[in-house]
This record gives structure tokens, sequence and C-alpha cells, in this order.
């Protein structure tokens, strides 16, 4: 593991780090801003931040003005890239910025020639947290939370694995990605034409058989561009329902899909997760 950079951020230190993933096969980069409390005695809980389409490990960091609050509150922030990169690791042949590189959708890649790369859901779920938990001083206490095709994925990662996070959120979700031409598009490619193997990656159609009930919470944007066409939340908010599921979902007036979006509500997602995160 290689030290990319260091910046010291109200106390703590945001770091960004290079690895090498056995399971992408491939160098990773991860960010992670550690609260000024982390030390060896004082292990603290993590949020995991997946983010979306074309985006790095970075833009969070930068952009939604979370270590604040972070800080406050003694939780660690970790950002994983959005997919697998590097010489050898396909991309859209197309030229696509909705698939491959970028583009990871946070799954289990099937079909080659993605399959020996593309499997973000078992890096970000079980190798990235291996990894950090015993180099950094945090705990296993773990919520998760993203951003569209990272809230999909924060989503998915939930409730495909119970037992381990405490609490999930997300904004402006991908939350029924097999009725969605992005979610249509990276499934037939990552996982085959068979829509039956898609269901098993799709937030909306996982509630009904979720074997845990962990707080959610989902903010939306009224005015997001991308809301009828690819996002989708009231087949989420459907399925909850029907489900009994607690899902707390919020449209919010005037919001876009942008990181200004996030930044306007990043306090109140990390408060929700202090809360299920406490001991």
């Amino acid at each position: 593991m290689k030290l990319v950079s260091c910046n010291k951020s109200f106390g703590g230190w945001h770091k960004r780090y290079a690895h090498h993933s056995s399971t992408l096969n491939c160098t990773m980069h991860f960010s992670i801003y550690l609260p000024p409390s982390a030390n060896p005695e004082a292990r603290v809980p993590v949020l995991y931040w997946l983010s979306g389409l074309t985006c790095t490990d970075e833009n969070f960091m930068q952009k939604a003005g979370a270590q604040r609050v972070a800080a406050e509150l003694g939780i660690a922030l970790v950002a994983p890239d959005t997919s697998p990169r590097g010489e050898g690791v396909p991309g859209d042949p197309a030229g696509g910025w909705d698939f491959g590189l970028g583009a990871g959708f946070y799954l289990n890649a099937t079909q080659a020639p993605w399959s020996a790369h593309y499997r973000t859901h078992d890096y970000v779920v079980h190798e990235l947290p291996a990894l950090i938990e015993a180099v950094f001083p945090v705990d296993g206490r773990r919520a998760v939370s993203g951003h569209s095709m990272g809230g999909h994925g924060a989503l998915v990662c939930a409730l495909r694995n119970p037992g381990r996070y405490r609490s999930v959120s997300a904004f402006a979700p991908i939350a029924n990605p097999v009725n969605c031409p992005w979610g249509e598009k990276a499934f037939s490619g990552y996982l085959g034409p068979e829509r039956s193997r898609w269901r098993e990656w799709d937030a909306s159609l996982l509630l009904a058989s979720a074997e845990e009930r962990l707080p959610l919470l989902v903010d939306q944007g009224d005015a997001d561009d991308f809301l009828a066409t690819q996002l989708h939340p009231e087949a989420l908010r459907q399925a909850a329902d029907k489900a009994g599921y607690p899902l707390t979902l919020r449209l919010q007036p005037g919001y876009d899909h942008s990181y200004y979006f996030i930044a306007s509500f990043i306090e109140e997602h990390l408060r929700f997760h202090a809360t299920a995160l406490q001991d």
C-alpha cells in the first residue's frame, strides 16, 4: 500500500492510498478521512461512501464538505474508486461514460471480459474493509452511503449482506436499475442477457426478501434531470411499503443531481449514521 497524498482537515487527516486489489486484479485507489479522535486505543466506526458514474475516490472528499461533521462525530470516512482501472482493464468499446471505466455499478460481473476485473461488490464489501480495519484505527462498526450509481451500490451492499452494516443511506440512488437505461446497459454487459440474474442487484427487488431492517434514509431532489428516466425512487418506496421496511424517503424541492445537493444534506446523513453507529 502506497500513500499518495496527505492533508490535515478539521484536526484529522485526509489520506489517499494506492494498493493492489486481488479481487479486481489491478491497482486501486481509495481515500480515507480519520477524525482527530481516532487512535489505536480509541478506534472509530467507518462510513463507506460509494460515488456515482464517472467519479473517482476523490469527488466526495473534495466536494461534499463531510470532514467537519465527521471530525465532530468521530467517524472515519472511506471512499473507494467507482471501478477497476489501469492497463489491461477493459472499458466501454463504444467509448461510453456509463459503462466500463468509472461505471462498475458495485456488482460482480459474470461475463467476459468484465468478470476478470469488475467485481466491485466483493471489493467494497470484503477486501477493502478488511484492509482498512487491519491498517487504520477503526473498528468493525460500519455504515454505507452513496450517490446515484453509488446510492444503488450502498442499498445493494446493505441488502445483500445482513449483519455487515448498521445503517444505510443514499442520495438520488438508481433505485430500480432493471427498469432504467443505465441499469439495462450495465447489467446486460456485466451479467449477460438473462434478466433473472439482474434481480440480484436491484434494491427495489431485494427489499422483498431483506433479512434485517436497517435504518434507511434516502434523499432525492425533485429538480434532478435523471429523476423520471433513471432513478425511480417511487419503486423503492412501493417495495418498502409492501415489505414493511422502515424507509425514510425525502423529496427535496429544487435540488438537482449535483454535489451541491449532497453538500446540502450530508450533515443530516452523517448524524443519521452516527446514531446507528453508537455502541
